[in-house]
């Protein structure tokens, strides 16, 4: 599959890209993308509340939508 290759920010649900996401944190050996600081900053204050399995499907948080 060719193309720009996407993941979901953990916080808001918002898909990102990942070749051009500007904000990024590593936790349990997997790298998390986010859309905007607000987001990465909740994650990084407490990461093993969004990593994995709890990541949001979908929402809104405030951070740019």
């Amino acid at each position: 599959m060719f193309g720009k290759k996407k993941a979901k920010d953990p916080i808001c649900g918002m898909d990102v890209d990942v070749k051009t996401a500007q904000y990024e944190s590593e936790y349990g050996g997997k790298t998390y993308y986010f859309c905007a600081a607000s987001c990465k900053s909740t994650f990084d204050k407490e990461p093993e509340k969004y990593a994995g399995d709890a990541a949001k499907s979908g929402g809104t948080c405030g951070c740019c939508h």
